[in-house]
């Protein structure tokens, strides 16, 4: 029994890839089940529409966060690696630029929220410009995210990553408790959740780093040279995970809004093998040689696309009990878009495995092409599906949004890099392999 907590204690302390892809699984997988445990809450208790008219506040800074981040944690990720000795005024410039952009963030939300929506209460309204005032946080949160990878530091990034959905869920809990669950209590208590965690982080990075911001300008260029090509892979990922609800919520009533809000959500328990997989890939492939590069790819690809299809045959299969048996039977209204986002997250989730390889060997600027063509596909399937077909024109949407951005990913190893794309299926011999592999490292 001693032994196999050590072997535990190991691989959950441990800094090897390994141990670092176990720790963001594990970390991934309790997320979900934490965010799965709010939208349960908050769906039985505020029902679709109350769902609906939560997502609509919450939305907002998250989204416009990511969307102004502009390459920025991918460049400091990728020149805190190549460049260990500028680390301090790396970490310096990237501080101002996201508490600058931030701002930014906080003035666009004040201006387009009222204009987007419309069809809301204006209490809804008010409320979402004010949440815009965690926009910075959100940003800074993005900067020190990079720096703990970086440092290799993924206990550390992983608790940074749970603690505030679990704070979220204590908040929801202690307020249904009390009988004070709204939807904007609700919204308070998600908004407010990350503020202790990024006091947390920012003090890490101080100690860690010591930032500083001599050489200010230098460092600046040495990010934006990477982050302006880099940029637009970020803005298309952005938007890839968070424009159909910004379009969405402009489209459909509170109810119709809560519907989707609870389909994508439980769709998105299968980004929870790709997400382990890219955290750790990016880091550890960048400034190997093209070889090295495309083998890690494939063999991470191969790993999490099979995981993700087991696990996405079962969701479509059981998707209306598990609707009804989670969120009431208001929300099985949602299974025929839950069916479609399922498919839509296994194509996605393979494509942004694969596209890793590209942003390793330096080569960002080929996704953001890759990747717009994606996203501006799925802006007019969006605009045009939406209003003719509702819940399920989304779902349509996204899926062909995806199957474009996969094969154009999967093209692109041989136009780009002159190399065979990496097969990101599994085969039986290496499934038994990879099985043997696992249960050897547990017994060390």
């Amino acid at each position: 029994m001693t032994v196999a907590l050590k072997r535990i204690t190991r691989i959950l302390l441990g800094q090897s890839g390994y141990a670092a892809v176990v720790q963001t699984l594990l970390a991934n997988a309790f997320i979900l089940g934490l965010n799965v445990g709010t939208g349960i809450l908050t769906a039985r208790l505020l029902g679709p529409a109350g769902r609906g008219a939560l997502a609509a506040m919450i939305l907002w800074p998250q989204f416009l966060s990511f969307l102004l981040a502009l390459g920025l944690p991918s460049a400091l990720l990728y020149n805190l690696k190549r460049r260990p000795g500028e680390s301090d005024t790396l970490v310096g410039a990237a501080s101002v630029m996201g508490a600058v952009m931030g701002v930014v963030a906080i003035l666009a939300g004040m201006l387009l929220i009222p204009l987007w929506l419309r069809q809301y209460p204006v209490e809804v309204v008010r409320f979402a410009q004010f949440a815009m005032l965690t926009a910075p946080v959100g940003l800074l949160g993005l900067v020190f995210n990079s720096a703990m990878q970086a440092r290799d530091a993924f206990t550390l990034y992983n608790l940074t990553r749970y603690l505030p959905p679990l704070l979220t869920l204590f908040s929801l809990v202690l307020l249904a408790a009390t009988h004070h669950l709204t939807p904007f209590s609700s919204a308070l208590a998600y908004v407010l959740a990350g503020l202790p965690v990024s006091v947390v982080a920012a003090g890490w990075a101080w100690r860690q780093y010591r930032p500083t911001l001599r050489a200010f300008a230098a460092s600046l260029r040495q990010l934006l040279s990477y982050s302006l090509r880099s940029g637009g892979i970020d803005l298309l990922n952005t938007l890839a995970l968070h424009l159909d609800r910004a379009l969405v919520v402009g489209f459909l009533d509170p109810a119709a809004m809560g519907l989707y809000v609870v389909a994508l959500s439980l769709s998105r328990v299968l980004n929870v093998f790709n997400t382990a997989v890219i955290t750790v890939l990016f880091p550890k492939a960048s400034g190997r040689p093209k070889a090295e590069v495309v083998a890690l790819t494939g063999h991470a690809a191969r790993i999490s696309t099979a995981a993700t299809v087991l696990a996405a045959v079962a969701l479509i299969l059981i998707g209306p009990q598990v609707l009804g048996l989670l969120y009431t039977e208001d929300f099985t209204a949602a299974t025929a878009v839950f069916q479609l986002l399922v498919a839509e997250a296994v194509l996605s989730g393979t494509a942004s495995v694969l596209a890793q390889a590209f942003m390793a060997l330096d080569r960002p600027g080929v996704v953001t092409i890759l990747q717009g063509m994606g996203v501006g596909l799925s802006i007019p399937l969006l605009v045009w599906l939406v209003p003719r077909y509702g819940l399920e024109g989304a779902g349509m949407a996204l899926l062909g949004s995806a199957l474009v951005r996969f094969t154009f990913v999967y093209a692109s190893f041989p136009l780009v890099l002159k190399v065979s794309p990496p097969r990101p299926w599994m085969k039986r011999d290496e499934l038994s392999e990879l099985l043997q592999q696992a249960l050897q490292r547990m017994r060390e």
